[in-house]
């Protein structure tokens, strides 16, 4: 997926994102009947990478699990699902708020008795220079990527702990060497969440819960339509040299959560590219100061 250069193509149709039922008709390599039986709780999956995140577990058999502070997405949600005949549960509420998640979670149980994987792709952020973001605006991007995703983890932990059942955690996290530049608090977030992983990994281990993380390059979402032209040169400066898809996110957690990641754990999946290896993300667009003529 390029971004579009030489065509007639707008941002919006450059950086859209499949519809639940394109997304169920693309390949995979996973049979149909993997999660058979299993629940699967995806927050924030009414769209983007939650969506093809949701879709995939489904079309494997999974009951699909999920919450969203907005009643209209989760509405869009469970009509998406209804569509592709994939049973599902929703709530709205805030994973900023540890109560609300331990309800979420007991709502779960009741209804299910279980949970089988947790998939904390909840969160967001927005590109600013480090020293004009207001105390606020980093505590919200905090309170949700790291502080949201540990309530969620923890209350998952003490149910599967309790009713003596497995878990895996998939945390949707970011290629940390390329947040480099304006989104601070995002950086700050993502670094706990994955090494928050890696610290659970070992403690849990004796319960024999799984958690590992995906660091997610830049991918073709609405979001992107945000930012200003000068960074979008940087979205596929990456090995592949395309954007990144959220199919290509939504198979790399089906892979850490199947059966082909029972010895994976406490690791991080990077799905980015190569941009790790070669890459540059300027959400503000590049600064005077880092213009180098190669």
């Amino acid at each position: 997926m390029d971004r579009g250069e030489g065509t007639d193509r707008t941002d919006a149709e450059i950086y859209a994102t499949p519809t639940a039922a394109d997304l169920a008709a693309m390949p995979t390599v996973y049979r149909d009947d993997l999660f058979k039986d299993m629940v699967v709780l995806v927050s924030g999956g009414a769209g983007g990478i939650g969506l093809a995140t949701s879709v995939l577990f489904g079309r494997l058999g999974a009951t699909l699990v999920s919450c969203s502070r907005d009643e209209t997405k989760m509405a869009e949600f469970e009509a998406a699902m209804a569509s592709l005949e994939i049973p599902c549960f929703t709530k709205v509420m805030t994973i900023r708020d540890a109560d609300q998640v331990d309800d979420l979670m007991a709502s779960v149980w009741e209804r299910y008795g279980r949970l089988d994987v947790l998939v904390n792709n909840a969160g967001g952020q927005f590109a600013a220079p480090a020293m004009d973001i207001s105390p606020n605006g980093w505590r919200t991007v905090v309170d949700t990527n790291l502080n949201g995703s540990w309530f969620m983890m923890q209350a998952a932990a003490h149910r599967w702990r309790d009713n003596k059942q497995p878990g895996c955690v998939v945390n949707i996290a970011a290629v940390l060497g390329m947040l480099t530049s304006s989104i601070p608090h995002s950086l700050a977030a993502r670094a706990g969440v994955i090494h928050l992983t890696k610290g659970l990994c070992v403690e849990w281990a004796p319960y024999d819960i799984r958690l590992n993380s995906i660091a997610v390059g830049v991918i073709a979402s609405p979001g992107l339509t945000h930012y200003p032209d000068a960074a979008k040169p940087s979205f596929d400066h990456n090995v592949v040299r395309r954007l990144g898809s959220v199919q290509d996110i939504a198979q790399a957690a089906v892979y850490l959560a199947g059966p082909t990641g029972e010895f994976i754990n406490g690791t991080v999946l990077t799905v980015d590219g190569g941009a790790e290896v070669w890459g540059e993300y300027w959400p503000l667009g590049r600064p005077d100061h880092f213009r180098v003529d190669y």
